[in-house]
């Protein structure tokens, strides 16, 4: 099937400077021969120094343009089959077949046409009438073509060899029959579709791929008939989920109408309509992309160690810094405190590419299997990994060395002289002040003796102190005070007289960790009696839940209504703070 140069002719003198700087232009990512680790070099137009084109062999997978076999100058968009890259795009979402790649180095243009027979051609479709948009060969049924792209309002035809000799056409839409010679078929509306089509039988369907939800059905997932939902990625189209399946069989399933499945396991192209895909039990990660309908079951692996490693680490990209398994978690669960430079890093295991992690997501995100480096912000950061899910966050740490009560209910009377609290030694979040005096007036929280960071609220006893937030005003007594310089939580309780062991998050057990529906606290260790307030935050100190239960020794909160991540319960009975972290899998 003949095939189209996308790109116009330049004035060369406009160009002349890239042309200098620009030798080589290679197509490199999980999609590619050689993976991320070297480019699949392109040949160069020899009359328009600008295009450059390649066949080549594609997988499932995604790809990038670069310049001179390194990331200086690389090109990504998120559009497929045909988009026009940015300097430092995101991956372009490429699909497996023998495809012919042209790319304009001075505009970003790029297409990727599949060597095939059956076309889609009309004013709806991406070159008019001018040129058909090859489609791909199903591998299962060779009658069977997919493929997903934009369409705008207008009208289409599918036709054979690029000739009208054969060509098929009808009046229904999104779906029906097409004949030799028919009418042309209407698009009624724009979007993304992917387009199936017979050449055996002329039937057709346009499906919209631009869907609210994804999920997963079948008789190996946890609901059955009820979709187990998906996770939208940052790349358009791309979802993901992590369960625990049973052997049996699934399908995909957008907004409740449309379905997808397969026959090819653990990865492979769906079809709409297509069978459920025969599975086998075990906890994974699964992929898929709504636009070109890839998906890939990653069961879960454990590794003997995982890293980060990149030039915003201490080792740059010479080798790695080992994380440490989370004990709050499980063998998949990853955590570092580290101080990082500006620049980039990928997460690995095993001190070896083989196995890598990355996103362009910063501070938090979901890395795929050699994905792109994740740009970082120098700062002290705890980060947080999961192996199995990609799931990551880098938690910017803001530690003082002294932190005090202010203000005229304080016990110095002054809103100029702290009255300095203790560091928790086993938190440095932790402040404690055993006892203190206050008299009926406003107080604040602040560090290092200063007003660049300070806490205030409205509530007293107990409350969350915002940057910059009002006084709190406090009432005339002798309280022990503490407060999370981390979240915000403070309490003003009767004097504190075993601050070690109350203080302590050793002192309460939560779990299941990670939790699905529910997380149990157990404060059997402790006396915590009257009305206990349990409050879950974010990984960034945001609050999500609140409940407030009559103390005893277990206790239970709901967490259902939370997505996969990590977070902190807090629990206060107005006299102590006791901060707890915990995780979300699903």
């Amino acid at each position: 099937m003949k095939l189209r140069l996308l790109f116009s002719l330049f004035v060369m003198i406009t160009v002349v400077s890239i042309h200098a700087q620009i030798t080589t232009v290679g197509l490199i990512g999980s999609g590619t021969p050689y993976g991320w680790d070297a480019d699949t070099s392109m040949i160069q137009d020899a009359v328009n120094p600008d295009l450059w084109s390649i066949d080549v062999d594609l997988t499932n997978g995604e790809a990038k343009f670069r310049a001179n076999d390194a990331w200086t100058q690389n090109w990504g968009y998120t559009d497929f089959p045909k988009g026009t890259g940015t300097q430092d795009g995101p991956n372009i979402p490429v699909r497996a077949g023998f495809t012919h790649v042209t790319f304009n180095s001075a505009t970003g243009e790029y297409y990727f046409s599949v060597y095939s027979d059956i076309g889609i051609i009309g004013s709806a479709s991406l070159f008019g009438w001018d040129s058909d948009v090859n489609m791909y060969q199903d591998t299962g049924d060779a009658n069977v073509y997919t493929l997903s792209l934009p369409l705008v309002a207008g009208e289409a035809k599918f036709r054979q060899d690029d000739d009208w000799a054969v060509n098929w056409g009808a009046t229904d839409f999104p779906s029906g029959v097409g004949t030799q010679n028919g009418p042309n078929i209407p698009i009624v509306t724009g979007g993304d579709y992917n387009v199936t089509f017979n050449k055996g039988t002329g039937a057709y369907n346009f499906t919209l791929t631009s869907f609210a939800s994804i999920g997963l059905i079948g008789d190996a997932t946890p609901g059955g008939s009820t979709p187990t939902p998906f996770t939208s990625g940052s790349t358009p189209g791309q979802w993901s989920l992590t369960v625990i399946l049973t052997d049996g069989t699934v399908q995909f399933q957008g907004d409740a109408v449309a379905t997808w499945g397969g026959t090819d396991y653990p990865a492979g192209t769906a079809t709409l309509g297509g069978p459920a895909i025969a599975v086998t039990a075990g906890r994974y990660l699964i992929n898929f992309n709504s636009k070109t309908l890839a998906y890939e079951f990653i069961p879960v692996e454990y590794y003997q160690v995982v890293g980060i490693i990149g030039d915003a680490t201490p080792l740059g990209w010479d080798a790695d810094t080992d994380m440490e398994l989370n004990p709050l978690g499980d063998s998949t669960d990853w955590k570092l405190r580290i101080v990082l430079t500006d620049g980039e890093l990928k997460f690995r295991a095993n001190h070896d590419w083989a196995v890598n992690w990355g996103a362009g997501d910063f501070p938090t995100g979901f890395a795929l299997r050699d994905g792109p480096n994740v740009p970082v912000t120098a700062g002290e950061y705890n980060i947080y990994f999961s192996s199995f899910t990609g799931q990551y966050a880098f938690v910017l740490l803001q530690v003082f060395s002294a932190m005090g009560v202010v203000g005229a209910g304080s016990p110095t009377g002054s809103w100029d002289i702290d009255t300095q609290m203790n560091k928790d030694p086993n938190d440095e979040n932790n402040w404690i002040l055993p006892s203190g005096d206050f008299t009926t007036g406003d107080v604040k929280f602040r560090a290092e003796g200063a007003w660049t960071f300070n806490w205030g609220a409205t509530s007293f006893p107990t409350g969350t102190g915002t940057q910059d937030g009002p006084n709190i005003p406090v009432t005339a007594g002798t309280y022990g005070v503490t407060l999370n310089s981390n979240t915000g939580e403070y309490a003003f309780g009767d004097p504190i007289t075993a601050t070690h062991d109350i203080l302590n998050p050793s002192s309460i057990k939560a779990f299941p960790n990670p939790a699905n529906e529910v997380l149990n606290v157990d404060l059997s260790a402790i006396d915590m009696k009257g009305d206990v307030t349990m409050k879950v935050y974010d990984i960034n100190g945001k609050l999500l839940l609140t409940d407030v239960q009559q103390g005893a020794p277990q206790m239970k909160i709901g967490v259902a209504a939370l997505p996969s991540g990590f977070y902190t319960i807090n629990i206060s009975n107005g006299r102590y703070i006791i901060g707890k972290k915990f995780s979300i899998m699903r």
